[in-house]
């Protein structure tokens, strides 16, 4: 098919392999195919498989590190700087070859490709490539600001998204909600709805941005002890080994999204504690899931539905025993099956929010 909408974007990001997953099954009207320059590297699970169709920009996985680290991390965007020409020139290639293309750029870097590759692309940044690195780099936020104006469109999943990019660039951009895929929760719910919950669960990465020390001394000051299951879509290896754990806890790792659904579907207590937030999308996925999450307080509570306010714990860290009580609250929440109301399922449901998203693509 000669119409395509493209996913410009890491193959490994699952963010925008699930807007790509839901783009699969909801278009018609085009092909929807994948153009990325990361598929595996750096210890990351191949999450593509045989019935996604892939085309290759220059792929780096081999020249990265074989796991995560703040070196390796550095040396990835230093490296995705050097390619850039190379990377610009191939995706030139594949505009040419495919002129009908409506291209997707998930994340800044490929935003970047898309303005100088001078291609139609709509663009959705992360939290950080608007709330906290243009506030690092003058030459990122150049870079930012003319990548986002050469986007016919510009989505965000908070206010305080759409401000900055309003701040860095003067685009309005458009919240939509990166959403979820309430089908296979659904599914994953009902299968474990007779089974009691008891884990408690830290869903977030592991690193000092999302306080994971503050957890683990919080639960060791409890007066009943909890083990807790770490799932972490990244780590700091520095990080981990200052973190002193319990012999039961678990380290879980990066797990698949049908993985994680299993896990949530089962869990008591979600904690998410991190300094900042914008729009965690683990957040809403746990609360669909059934899970009550404990949260320090950041603006993204404020636009929640009620329906998902209620399975939310606000904590103050300072409060010694927030970890117990929390504990105490998330069983008593738990004891009612969650039940999203019409506006949370029109917020969150991935399928709904594409819509949004297609609609912006073929104009």
């Amino acid at each position: 098919m000669e119409n395509k909408i493209v996913f410009l974007c890491g193959a490994r990001d699952f963010h925008a392999m699930d807007w790509y997953k839901s783009a699969k099954e909801e278009v018609k009207s085009h092909e929807v195919v994948l153009l990325t320059d990361l598929i595996q590297g750096e210890g990351f699970k191949k999450i593509i498989d045989d019935t996604d169709k892939v085309y290759e920009l220059l792929i780096l996985d081999k020249f990265l590190f074989k796991k995560q680290s703040k070196i390796g991390h550095i040396w990835r965007n230093l490296l995705k700087l050097m390619v850039l020409p190379i990377q610009v020139k191939k995706l030139k290639n594949f505009a040419k070859q495919y002129p009908n293309s409506k291209f997707h750029a998930h994340s800044m870097y490929y935003l970047w490709l898309g303005w100088l590759a001078k291609v139609d692309f709509v663009g959705t940044p992360q939290g950080s490539d608007i709330l906290l690195k243009p506030n690092r780099s003058k030459f990122y936020r150049n870079l930012a600001d003319k990548s986002m104006n050469a986007a016919k469109a510009i989505t965000v999943d908070s206010e305080n998204m759409k401000k900055g990019v309003k701040e860095i660039s003067g685009v309005n951009a458009h919240i939509i909600q990166n959403g979820i895929d309430l089908k296979s929760i659904k599914e994953k719910v009902d299968t474990f709805q007779n089974q009691k919950r008891e884990t408690v669960l830290s869903i977030r990465g592991f690193t000092a941005l999302y306080r994971i020390e503050d957890l683990v001394t919080a639960r060791n000051h409890a007066k009943n002890f909890y083990p807790i299951s770490f799932i972490y879509p990244f780590a700091e290896q520095q990080y981990e080994e200052v973190v002193k754990l319990n012999e039961n806890d678990k380290k879980i790792g990066r797990v698949d999204r049908n993985t994680m659904y299993d896990i949530l579907s089962k869990t008591l207590l979600v904690v998410s504690i991190p300094y900042s937030d914008s729009s965690p999308r683990s957040v809403y996925e746990s609360i669909f899931c059934g899970a009550a999450v404990a949260i320090t307080y950041n603006a993204y509570y404020d636009i929640l539905p009620s329906c998902m306010k209620k399975r939310i714990i606000l904590i103050d860290l300072e409060k010694g025993n927030w970890f117990e009580d929390a504990i105490e609250e998330a069983k008593e929440i738990t004891s009612q099956t969650y039940q999203p109301s019409d506006e949370a399922l029109d917020m969150f449901d991935q399928r709904r929010s594409f819509k949004k998203v297609y609609e912006l693509l073929i104009k």
